[in-house]
């Protein structure tokens, strides 16, 4: 790996540090995103149970506060219960902004090194280009900065793209898993404004 590393010239230690930035994206997102931590199951209905029981006062909604994402959206209906429903859907929504926000995390910078990293190993290439005509001096030429130069080009360029691929998959596959938690949420959420304000059992 160190001789790659050698071979592939200055212009490798970006792709590398943007390598290593991408994997701990990837790792703390693939964390962070569970199901069970965003959109728990049976969490909404704990929630109607303990509210149809009275039970639903401020420690209630600190805890669900404190619990997950999903939390979040069912507390803030739980503090304006006894609002119009135009009003509880408002503060809902107003959360449920917030709590998205929050699911994004990151996903701006692992987008940004998937874009990025083949321009980097383009960017390596002409590098390598450029030592590689710079050998090539008239009547004479170093084959040792010929081949020095083609190395630093197909290298950059190869591992360029071997670090995009793998962010843009995990880009997509976060980008899709936080959509369904946003939808579940906003689905979950319906159902706890039409339960207190009577419209559904």
């Amino acid at each position: 790996m160190f001789a790659i590393v050698q071979a592939a010239g200055w212009p490798i230690w970006p792709l590398l540090f943007a390598s290593v930035i991408a994997v701990a994206l990837i790792i703390e997102r693939s964390v962070a995103l569970r199901r069970s931590r965003i959109v728990p199951q049976g969490l909404l209905q704990r929630v109607v149970a303990e509210y149809r029981k009275g039970s639903a006062n401020e420690q209630l909604v600190n805890d669900l506060e404190r619990h997950s994402p999903l939390g979040q959206v069912l507390a803030a209906g739980l503090r304006n219960a006894g609002t119009s429903r135009e009003v509880m859907k408002e503060s809902i929504e107003e959360v449920g902004r917030a709590v998205t926000h929050q699911l994004e995390r990151y996903m701006t910078t692992l987008g940004t090194i998937a874009s990025i990293a083949p321009l980097m190993g383009l960017f390596g290439t002409v590098v390598g280009m450029i030592e590689m005509f710079s050998a090539q001096v008239p009547g004479s030429a170093d084959p040792h900065q010929l081949a020095q130069g083609i190395s630093i080009a197909l290298y950059n360029t190869g591992f360029g793209i071997l670090i995009a691929i793998p962010c843009m998959i995990f880009w997509r596959h976060f980008r899709a898993l936080i959509d369904s938690f946003v939808v579940d949420m906003e689905q979950q959420a319906i159902r706890l404004v039409e339960v207190i304000h009577g419209e559904r059992k």
